[in-house]
């Protein structure tokens, strides 16, 4: 234990090191070196110094004239966020929950008149600047329980589905739809949120339905705050009821802060407005931050702690280069840092090399990688494999047997941003005001994940064409020549990943991505060419259950049958796992082109429901994915050596 707490604290005292002396220039800038030879880090000062995530700006209110009933308001232009000026940061280290939400651009208000605070709702008169993260209603954090409204379209469009950035179901029935939608068009609608305990209100996110064929968003709505449920007090603007400008279209989330932040435990949303041609739907967040309350045993048994001293935050593009380096120092002997190439706006794609003689294949010793970041804005694999490289690291340092283990038998390849130029996008918009695919493509509008050559139509094709004389080939598939012409819509991403999995002969790997919690094990493209969903096995897909559930057995929440699933579909009946063609089909996905190319076995590892969590969620969703990432890895060696008694 000491020798962890020594490799921790010299960890952290690098960091710190590092983010004060500003190591680090933009990777466009850097000269490349020989493309799998080590980086040569330029030690210059940086000239501009590394910036936190300055707040967004909320939607300013309305007036406080309310709209006559039955005549709705007309729409109101929602507030665009605005950057703010950059702040100094002094050291790569974690802030206080609610220090910082990621949100950039966000004005803060200044302090108005205090709200009417009778009723025994008090209204907090600490710095309103001080914003709180949310309270959970995206990653489940607020159960259905804890979600009321006062009518209901029907049950798809409850309550509980008022949460920001679902996504319903292709057929949007009666059980998984696009929002809450109130029964009836008045202005008597609400839906509201129980805190289930005092809680520092501080504003409201809100977006219209998810839906393909319907237009339904709320234009402005009042706030009510309450201790019993029964009592309301209203968000005041001087002397009147505030309203709040809500959305102009259904997708893009907006922000309203509250004028001064309220503390009670029931929030409330009341629609004074709505689109003309639509009904009262909305999804919703709630910030807040919930106040201490040491007699409550209940929330104190279910707050999640990690012992982990590691950097959690969100990080841009320099800034993981940064926390690259600092790990490259730590641990000379064990890492390398290099690229596979660049993306489409010229940043390069880093890669860091985990082994006892990185930048070496040792016969007999298997390869294994893990990639993050193909959709841009689905952040969190990306700062889980930032947190992983850190947690090596310290725990090589510590001697503990298993990394130590781990790290001399396997030669382990991070690559936590497949698509920096998607993910700056995103991380513009912010963990709450990014919405469900700003970020998701590259710069010029690929998506990553099936810009791969179709390898299955090929495969399948030549299998049909057989007489059962001899079975096609269904390894190392060669790349068709259109794929490989400088014409072909590939994407610079596609093509860097490509050339790097030629290189290196992995056996294992895994991508993760976000948005569901499931792991997809190919293939992902079915083969009936009429069906969207089709169970399409490979031929080694008893091998692919046991890596599937190797992951998916070990996370904290993927296989318990007492979860929430995440939008429509339940993975329970295959304990957290699915054949992705039997899911949805994807036509040159990079599972399927691993398998078929270079025989390496891919699966794509959704980690967790929010696609880009606020940095407070980051020690808990680390704690939930932390065994898995390492027990999937382990797995290698299975793996490697029953292909080696095959062979031999």
């Amino acid at each position: 234990m000491a020798r962890r707490g020594a490799a921790a604290l010299a960890l952290a005292l690098a960091l710190l090191a590092v983010a004060l002396s500003g190591v680090g220039a933009q990777g466009a800038a850097l000269e490349d070196p020989d493309y799998y030879v080590q980086e040569t880090w330029s030690r210059k000062p940086e000239p501009e110094p590394l910036s936190l995530s300055p707040s967004l700006p909320a939607g300013a209110g309305a007036g406080e004239r309310e709209p006559q009933p039955p005549q709705p308001r007309t729409p109101k232009r929602a507030t665009k966020p605005k950057k703010a000026p950059k702040r100094e940061k002094l050291a790569l280290e974690t802030p206080p929950p609610g220090k910082k939400s990621n949100r950039k651009g966000m004005r803060t208000k200044s302090l108005e008149k205090a709200a009417n605070d009778d009723h025994n709702v008090p209204v907090a008169h600490e710095d309103v600047r001080e914003s709180c993260p949310p309270l959970g209603l995206e990653t489940l954090k607020i159960t259905d329980f804890q979600l009321h409204a006062s009518t209901a379209k029907r049950y798809g469009l409850g309550a509980h589905r008022g949460r920001l950035n679902i996504q319903a179901g292709i057929n949007e029935n009666d059980f998984y739809d696009g929002a809450w939608c109130a029964g009836r068009n008045d202005l008597h609608q609400w839906i509201e949120v129980d805190a289930r305990r005092l809680t520092r209100f501080t504003g409201v996110i809100t977006q219209g339905r998810n839906s393909l064929w319907l237009s339904d968003w709320v234009t402005s709505y009042k706030v009510m705050v309450s201790n019993d449920s029964h009592t309301w007090v209203t968000v005041k603007n001087g002397s009147g009821d505030m309203i709040f400008e809500g959305n102009t279209e259904k997708e893009i989330p907006v922000l309203n802060e509250l004028p001064v932040p309220m503390v009670a435990r029931y929030l409330r949303v009341n629609p004074r407005s709505w689109f003309d041609n639509g009904s009262i739907c909305l999804r919703m967040e709630i910030l807040g931050c919930p106040l201490p309350d040491p007699n409550n045993y209940y929330h104190r048994r279910n707050e999640m702690t990690t012992t982990d001293d590691l950097d959690f935050k969100h990080h841009n593009y320099k800034e993981m280069r940064q926390l690259m380096k600092v790990v490259n120092e730590m641990c000379p002997n064990i890492t390398r840092i290099y690229n596979i190439g660049k993306s489409h706006q010229g940043l390069k794609l880093y890669a860091v090399e985990i082994s006892d003689r990185p930048g070496e294949h040792e016969v007999g010793e298997p390869e294994f990688h893990y990639i993050a970041g193909a959709h841009g804005n689905e952040v969190l694999g990306r700062e889980l494999l930032l947190l992983l490289l850190q947690f090596l690291c310290q725990e090589y340092l510590a001697r503990n047997a298993r990394i130590v283990r781990l790290v001399e038998e396997t030669r382990i390849h991070i690559l936590p941003s497949l698509n920096p130029d998607g993910y700056e996008k995103a991380y513009e918009g912010g963990s709450e005001l990014g919405g469900w695919s700003l970020g998701r493509w590259t710069h010029d509008g690929i998506d990553i994940n099936n810009n791969f050559p179709d390898l299955n139509t090929l495969l399948w094709e030549a299998e049909d064409r057989q007489n059962g004389l001899r079975k096609a080939p269904n390894h190392y598939i060669a790349i068709p020549e259109w794929f490989l012409s400088e014409n072909a819509t590939v994407a610079a991403e596609t093509r860097a990943v490509i050339g790097w999995m030629e290189k290196i002969p992995f056996v294992l790997g895994g991508n993760l991505q976000g948005g569901e919690l499931v792991v997809a094990y190919p293939y992902d493209m079915v083969r009936s060419p009429w069906k969207t969903q089709e169970h399409t096995p490979t031929p080694d897909d008893h091998v692919f259950r046991w890596l599937a559930y190797s992951y998916a057995s070990t996370h904290r929440l993927m296989t318990d049958a007492r979860r929430r699933v995440c939008h429509t579909e339940d993975f329970q009946k295959e304990d957290g796992t699915v054949n992705g063609a039997s899911w949805h089909t994807v036509a040159g996905s990079l599972n399927d082109f691993s398998y078929l190319h270079t025989n390496c076995f891919e699966l794509s590892i959704y980690v967790g429901c929010d696609k880009y969590p606020h940095e407070s969620q980051l020690p808990e969703e680390w704690e939930n994915n932390r065994e898995s990432l390492i027990v999937f890895m382990e797995q290698v060696w299975r793996w490697h050596m029953a292909v080696l008694r095959e062979t031999s």
